[in-house]
């Protein structure tokens, strides 16, 4: 399971932001986040925008992160396989 689940612990532990607070922002329950943090479940594609601007909500610097380990080197790199885009 779940690159999302992990990039989504780190960030929530680094930037001291509570499973509590990001369910309450999505409109959740705290077990949804809870499953996604220990690779219970994973998001899908939607969910994971969702976290995404929840995290924008609560700590615009942990959203980046989040991103960024979440989609690692296509962020980072750009589209390398795609010189043309």
């Amino acid at each position: 399971m779940g690159k999302a689940g992990q990039a989504l612990k780190k960030v929530l532990e680094s930037y001291g932001i509570s499973q509590y607070s990001l369910a309450s922002k999505l409109g959740v329950g705290g077990a949804s986040v809870h499953r996604w943090v220990h690779e219970i479940s994973d998001p899908n594609a939607e969910r994971v925008y969702e976290i995404t601007e929840a995290l924008k909500q609560l700590n615009p610097s942990a959203a980046k992160e989040f991103v960024r380990l979440y989609l690692g080197e296509a962020v980072e790199d750009g589209d390398t396989d795609n010189p043309e885009a």
